[in-house]
This record gives C-alpha cells, structure tokens and sequence, in this order.
C-alpha cells in the first residue's frame, strides 16, 4: 500500500472511531508506528496477522486490558493526561472497585508487579490481606473441635481479614507515579457520585447475589430503595463510596488505615462482632519483595514470590516443559496436552506442601525453580502413560480459592508496565458492606487452611505452612507474570480463577513464547488444568474429540469444564515491533482492552 494511501485510510478511520481523550477502542487499529522515546526505530512490521483468528489491540502510545471496559478507558485516559503506567494502574484499581464490584476492590488485597522503566527494575508489591491479631487457629472450631463452615465463617465480618488494596495502589502512585493520589481517583469518585449505567453483566451478578440483601448496607449500596434490583441502563450511584474515595484522596491512604474511615471500619465491627481493630489498621503494611525469577528458552519470566504460589509454581512448571520440543508437537496436540498436565501434577502437588508466608515459614523456592529440580521431575514424565497422583505425593492441594478475583495489566510508552491482581475471594466477598463507608469487605479468612488433618468443606486438605496465625498472609495463587527479551520487557500477563490462575498464566506464556501465537489468539486457545488432586484433567470445550481420546488412551482422566470462567479470564499487554498490543480474554463479559494513541 503506498503512504499516501495509508494516510488517507487512517484520516478515514479517525473520522469515523476517534474518541475523546485520544482513545482507541478496542475495534480501532491504529497505522502508524510508534516513535515514542522507549520503541523508536523498529523496524516496520505487518499490522494485521492474516493467518490469526484472533487479533489484539493496537496502540502507539500505550495498552490497558482489564474486566471492565469503562475501568480501561479511565486508565487510558490517565495515561492521555500525562501518567505513566503506575498511575494508571493505581486508577484502574480504584475504577474497579465502582464498576466491577464482585472483585474489584478497596476491601481486599493482592499483588502486584511493578515494573519501573527509570530504575529498569520489577518490584514485586504484596498488599495481600493480614489475619487480625485476634485471629486464632480454632476460631471457627465449636467446643467439641470440629470445624464449623456455616456463615460466619463465609459470609459475615468475621470472615474478613485485614484490607490492603488501599494501601498497596496509594503505595505504587507514592513512589513511583507521576501524579497525585488525589488525581488518580478523581475518575473513580466521580463514576461513584454520578453513577454508571448497570450493564447486563451487573445486572445479572446483583440480581442472582441475593446473600447481599442479608446485610443493610449492602441493600442499601446495591438495590433501590424498596428492594428491588437494578435493570440494565439504569443508573447505579454509590455515594458512600464515593465519600471514602474523596476521603482517600483528600488525606491518602492515611484516611482508611488511621483516620475517618478507619473509624467506621472499627466501628461496624465492633457492632458485628467483627474482629478487624484500629491497631489492626493502623499497623498494615505493604512489602515490597523480589520477584522470582526464571528463564524460558531466551526469555526472562518474573513474577510473584511467596505467599503467592502463583509465580512459583509458573517458572517451576515452564521448567519441567522447557525439556520438551513442545513445539514439535504442536499447540494443542495429545502429546503437548499429556506433557503440560504431567507438569502440573508435579508443580501443584509441590504447591500443597511447601507454600506459606515467607515471613513466617520458610519456603523453598530457590529450589522449587530450579532447573536441576525440573529436569529431575521432566525424567519421570512418560511420553505415553499419565502417572497417578497417589504415586507423586500423599495429600490433597491445600486451599480453595475463589474463581472471582480480578487482573490487568497496564503499560505506557516509557516502558513502564503494572500487572495487578486482586480480590474480595467470593464474588462480592463477605456480601458485608461496612455502614457509611460504601466499602465491600474481604472474606480471605477463608483463604487460610483449617487444620491440617481434615478436609475443609470442598473436600481439600491444608498444609500447616497456611494455618491462621495473627498477622499472616494467607498463600494464594494470584501472580501477575512479566516476560522480558533482551533486557526489555515485553508481555505482561494475569488472570483471576482460583487455583487455575497458575495453569492458565503458564499456557499464556507457552502460547506465546513456544508455540508463537499473538497474544489474542493465545488467549482464547482452549485451556487444560490438572491441579494433582483430585486426579482429573480438566479441559475446555474447543480441543478436538481425537485429542480427548488419545489422552485417555495415556490415562488421563477427563472432565469437561462445565464453567469456562473458572479457566481464567487474562488480561495482557504486550509491546512488540514499536507497537503495544493489549486483549481481554472474552471467557468473561464486559471486559475491554484500550489502545492509547
């Protein structure tokens, strides 16, 4: 195509799609390269992969994809205003919390990975929640030692451990931001005091959460007055939440953790017996760790330590394949199917045992990641016989873990990257709505094992590394992942999904990395998980019925997802070639990938 045509079919194009703020939409392709001062002077490439089915986004300027399409365009717009990533991150983690309350969040906490571009290093930023100092290891027993999984242990504001998502987004804006905390939430408090208008997926998850109703702050928050739910196009304000917003931006983090808002937390704990104090605030930190780190072929994997297990057990699985020519086989084939459930079985029976958090326990990970380790564990692997669970480790994998969790991924033209994942566990955590305050609290008590030698009530046995103990962070799977080349970081990656959240961070990677897919067709590739107990593969519809045979032919045994949700949902961005390229995984409605130009 000559350039003045190109020109002439991107003035069309802008015509018809341009949007405010110099957005682009996730059905706009932008032609021009990039000349930003991070991925100058690439050479020019195709823009459009003829041979994919699935195609990303493109942007010149920057990328975000998250659960919400809305939440997307606020970061990008913060990133139009002149934020880097890290702002934007931070405003999207407060966005969600307005438009995507089932698991965005200020009530909860996560992890997150920060790569800053001026220091060219990747922090890991933990702000998972904390056990409250009266916690106990019995606390949900009754006097005969039994363990009682009723309400109160679920659903009440005893389930509640201590927040952190506050604390971790006004942490990232503080040290590594550009802007003011005050103007990251300045979007999200205005979509709380003007309201968004209920989408079918809001509408669906309000009206089947009928649990909230049990609380009279969350009747209040999510239905109208006399009860009812609220029908698409109808506009949802939440007030009280925009107050604590405002609260936040106007004092900072400083406003939950010690102050006004702070107050009413105690406050309506204290009236529900509750166990979350005002030391318990006051004394929350956010950890910065280093990330763990491994390799995969020329590629650099960085993701979270422990207590996520999620970065772990990635690197440790990628290890164990990286001894197989997986490519040779080819994306979805028996052979690579058979090889990456192997690999799980092992890395998921290793999760069971050794996770916990590290600042109470001590955690294996060097070893864990290993290449020594994976070639050991790559040796016992047959091409042509799935080995039993019994015969690998006794036990069951340690914790249940909600599939509503929430990622994105966020990168800008300095080469800034953020990848938060975060959660309420349930959907809607607690179902508690704390009074006056608009806040959704956590019920991540649950996240913590029970006791050791039992079965919780989905039947998984624990591991002591996660019993509740006083200001421990319970293990979870939730781990952004950061693919860098060359020094450079390229892909950014996350998922929510519970325990699927490590197989389906490991399959995005070995799409893209093994088997060269673009990052939209590696997304929607239909996914397998094995998570060592119970011994099952499950796979998603779309993988061949020959394939299906040929696995139980080696002894797979094969449950067909019923749920694709529960596969994940992954929200990545990618710079490559002088372009960023950003998808939302369509296994969940409303999401939204933006490409900034």
């Amino acid at each position: 195509m000559k350039l003045l045509e190109i020109f002439s079919l991107e003035l069309m194009v802008n015509k018809i799609f341009k949007k405010s703020m110099r957005l682009k939409a996730t059905y706009f392709f932008t032609i021009t390269l990039a000349t930003n001062s991070w991925a100058q002077n690439t050479p020019s490439q195709p823009l459009f992969e003829y041979s994919a089915i699935n195609h990303p986004v493109m942007g010149k300027s920057g990328m975000v994809a998250s659960h919400n399409a809305l939440s997307s365009e606020i970061a990008a717009e913060i990133l139009a205003k002149g934020g880097n990533a890290i702002d934007a991150g931070a405003a999207l983690g407060f966005a969600l919390a307005v438009t995507l309350p089932r698991a965005g969040n200020i009530g909860g906490g996560g992890f997150m990975l920060v790569h800053v571009a001026e220091l060219n290093k990747t922090i890991a930023i933990d702000f998972r929640e904390t056990a409250p100092v009266e916690a106990t290891q019995e606390m949900f027993f009754d006097e005969d030692g039994n363990v009682v999984l009723d309400e109160t242990y679920r659903f009440s504001h005893k389930s509640s451990a201590v927040p952190g998502s506050v604390a971790g987004l006004a942490h990232i804006v503080e040290n590594y931001g550009t802007m003011s905390l005050a103007e990251v939430l300045e979007p999200a408090i205005r979509l709380a005091r003007d309201g968004i208008a209920v989408t079918y997926d809001l509408a669906a998850d309000l009206s089947r959460s009928q649990r909230l109703k049990n609380n009279p702050a969350s009747l209040k928050k999510f239905y109208k007055p006399d009860g009812s739910n609220y029908e698409v196009g109808e506009i949802f304000k939440q007030p009280d939440l925009a107050w604590t917003l405002s609260e936040i931006a106007k004092s900072g983090a400083e406003a939950f953790y010690h102050g006004s808002v702070a107050e009413k937390i105690v406050a309506d704990m204290e009236a529900h017996n509750g166990l979350i104090t005002m030391s318990d605030l006051s004394n929350y930190e956010v950890i910065e760790r280093e990330p763990v780190r491994g390799t995969y072929r020329d590629y650099v994997i960085e993701a979270m330590p422990a207590p996520s297990s999620g970065g772990t057990h990635v690197i440790q699985m990628l290890n164990i394949l990286e001894n197989f020519p997986l490519a040779k086989m080819g994306p979805e084939s028996a052979d690579a199917l058979h090889i990456m459930a192997e690999s799980m079985k092992y890395s998921y029976a290793d999760r069971s045992k050794y996770l916990g958090d590290p600042d109470f326990v001590e955690v294996p990970t060097e070893t864990l990641i290993s290449k020594e380790y994976a070639k050991g564990i790559a040796a016992k692997i047959s091409s042509q016989r799935a080995r039993a669970s019994d015969e690998i480790a006794p036990g069951n994998l340690a914790i249940y873990e909600s599939d509503e969790t929430t990622h994105y991924s966020v990168v800008d033209d300095q080469g800034n990257m953020v990848g938060n994942t975060y959660t309420l566990m349930f959907s809607f955590g607690s179902g508690v709505v704390i009074e006056g305050t608009g806040i959704l609290m956590n019920n991540n008590m649950g996240n913590f094992t029970l006791r050791s030698d039992i079965p919780d009530a989905f039947g998984l046995m624990g591991s002591e590394n996660n019993l509740i103990h006083p200001s421990r962070r319970p293990v979870s799977s939730m781990s952004p992942v950061l693919v860098s080349q060359n020094g450079k970081p390229m892909l950014m990656t996350g998922s929510p999904g519970g325990s699927k959240i490590i197989s389906a961070n490991m399959q995005m990677v070995l799409n893209v990395l093994e088997f060269g897919m673009n990052i939209a067709d590696a997304s929607v590739a239909p996914r397998i998980h094995h998570q060592w107990k119970p011994d099952v593969l499950e796979i998603e519809a779309g993988i061949s019925p020959d394939t299906v045979s040929l696995l139980i032919s080696k002894g797979q045994k094969i449950k067909f997802s019923q749920r694709s949700a529960g596969m994940g949902s992954l929200q990545t961005v990618m710079w490559k070639d002088g372009l960023f390229y950003g998808f939302s995984d369509p296994r969940r409605p409303g999401a939204g990938a933006v490409g900034i130009d």
